[in-house]
């Protein structure tokens, strides 16, 4: 097969960022799908319908025509059931982002106690409002590598129990429990898989030294996950769809003594899980899990237009610079076996 030509995909999981920086990555994403799911974690995070609005209109500013974001709310231990119906009906927000209480970047605003989002979580499921779940305790006695793992046995297994029509994205996934917990799970749960989590083991973290930009969350884990949440990935299950986690820092925030965690993929995304459907020898299922499995579970319909990718060499830059800003990439100095045709 020399050539690939699917629907054209969406990404059901990334973070633009603001200001200089949307500007910078923005275009990268829209190159490549036409609607995104777009993280509410800026600082300070998107909790009104009047702020989820005027950022919707930033993005597509910074990403041109032809690219649609879909907006999420970030839930608070204040979050208002009312504003969350309203921002719901009026098409502002397509879902609700749960962040544990400082799991990962911008998320000090997030939810300390699951039980405060009591109210807020009937009315979601009352209107049909999904849930996006970033999956992790933060107890510290918890060892980091097992954050997961925990969150779905302490957390995620009871509400999805106790809201059984509550739409619920386990995000990024991770581990082997994370997969089996979503296939098994009952109608109405989901997840999302990045590049990254389905090429890297955490390995890749200590590969020659401390790799910074290898270095995400959560976290990269051992090779059995890897390759459990590969598999799911190229299953065909409808439960699993695209969702890059594309979450672009700065060199200098990433290569510094405290550094950030997020790894900027959006540049080569599709040429990346391309190369893994095709090692995996399950190319034919790369259209699903990109393209069809996410509007599926959202409710939404089907893009009608195509991308095309082609074998061929994508040499990937080791530096992205844009508007100002130095970026490295997923894949940088490396080479991968697939390319998108430009339109």
């Amino acid at each position: 097969m020399q050539t690939l030509t699917i629907r054209r995909p969406d990404d059901w999981h990334v973070h633009l960022r603001d200001g200089d920086m949307l500007r910078a990555v923005a275009p990268f994403t829209a190159r490549q799908f036409e609607r995104a799911i777009v993280m509410p974690n800026l600082s300070p995070p998107v909790t009104t319908v009047a702020a989820a609005s005027a950022y919707r209109e930033r993005i597509i500013d910074a990403a041109g025509p032809g690219f649609t974001p879909l907006m999420t709310c970030y839930l608070t231990d204040e979050a208002d059931p009312d504003e969350l119906a309203r921002g719901h009906g009026e098409g502002v927000w397509v879902a609700a982002k749960l962040y544990p209480a400082n799991a990962t970047t911008n998320s000090a605003h997030g939810v300390t106690d699951i039980r405060k989002l009591w109210p807020a979580l009937e009315r979601m499921q009352a209107i049909g409002m999904p849930l996006l779940v970033h999956g992790e305790v933060t107890d510290a006695q918890v060892d980091v590598f097992d954050r997961e793992a925990v969150f779905i046995e302490r957390t995620l297994a009871p509400l999805v129990r106790d809201f059984p029509a509550l739409k619920v994205v386990l995000e990024h996934i991770t581990t082997r429990q994370a997969a089996e917990f979503v296939r098994d799970a009952r109608e109405g749960v989901g997840a999302t898989i990045t590049p990254q989590h389905v090429q890297l083991n955490r390995n890749a973290l200590f590969a020659g030294g401390l790799r910074p930009h290898a270095y995400c969350l959560p976290v990269l884990k051992r090779e059995e996950h890897r390759l459990a949440v590969r598999a799911a990935a190229v299953s065909g299950s409808p439960r699993f769809f695209l969702g890059t986690d594309s979450a672009p820092h700065v060199i200098g925030r990433k290569e510094q003594d405290c550094g950030c965690a997020g790894i900027f993929n959006a540049p080569y995304a599709l040429e990346s899980y391309a190369a893994v459907f095709e090692a995996e020898g399950a190319l034919d299922r790369l259209e699903g899990f990109a393209s069809e499995h996410g509007p599926r579970f959202y409710g939404l319909p089907l893009n009608a237009a195509q991308v095309t990718l082609e074998r061929g060499e994508t040499e990937v830059l080791p530096l992205i610079e844009a508007e100002g800003q130095a970026l490295v990439p997923f894949h940088a100095g490396e080479r991968l076996g697939w390319r998108l045709r430009a339109a």
